[in-house]
């Protein structure tokens, strides 16, 4: 269920907080549902979407969850997620969409990636996930400028922030070859896609790639997300 900003733009104050709560309880409730169906299916990792809360940090329509009217039931229903996540042993994460750009040369989409990404960090903390993983971003013709960008920016995010950034290669831009060095030095972990590597391959062999990134996850205490198997 979504509803655009356009659309709530069109209400007075109090009929955008009024809908907006009523969208979050529902996606609250829908994610309880959704981790107990995981449970029953014996899956042991669980990828939130995004959009949990719509149109949590627009600039116009942005809200704290206390600002709603079903405040109070929406943040139990987050405790009620994270209680059972972890009594279920159900590893919880997130991908934000691709706005999320750290290494972007416009300041303004940089604030607003920044943004995106605190508020992850804050609902990562009510739920208990492990995980926030992102792209690397654009080239912007210069690689190595964009990702020398990428970690001024990283070195200032918020701590919940920073202590589960993951980055992942992708199938354009950004091979394991060109991340691992990066993620080597700032100590962030590498999500290795074996199916992006394949449409964007480097001068690493699967193998390698793999062994590579399960060296940089044990050296951050991750042992458990490190399961090796063949391709």
């Amino acid at each position: 269920r979504t509803t655009t900003a356009k659309a709530l733009l069109a209400l007075p104050r109090a009929g955008q907080l009024t809908k907006l709560s009523e969208l979050c309880l529902h996606n609250a409730s829908s994610l309880q549902a959704a981790l107990q169906t995981v449970h029953r299916l014996g899956i042991g990792a669980f990828r939130i979407m995004s959009p949990l809360f719509p149109r949590k940090t627009h600039p116009d329509v942005g809200y704290r969850i206390t600002d709603l009217p079903d405040g109070d039931t929406i943040l139990a229903a987050l405790e009620a997620c994270r209680s059972f996540a972890h009594g279920q042993q159900i590893r919880l994460s997130f991908h934000p969409d691709q706005f999320v750009v750290l290494s972007s040369p416009n300041p303004e989409v940089v604030a607003s990636s920044v943004q995106e990404l605190a508020y992850h960090g804050w609902l990562a903390e009510k739920l208990g996930a492990d995980l926030i993983n992102i792209h690397a971003g654009g080239v912007y013709g210069d690689k190595q400028a964009a990702l020398q960008r990428l970690g001024e920016v990283f070195a200032d995010l918020p701590e919940p922030v920073q202590s589960r950034l993951t980055l992942e290669n992708d199938d354009v831009s950004y091979t394991p070859q060109d991340l691992l060095p990066f993620c080597q030095k700032h100590r962030i972990p590498l999500v290795y896609d074996v199916h992006h590597h394949r449409c964007n391959p480097d001068q690493l062999e699967i193998e390698a790639a793999t062994e590579q990134a399960a060296e940089l996850w044990t050296s951050r205490g991750g042992e458990q997300y490190c399961h090796i198997s063949s391709p």
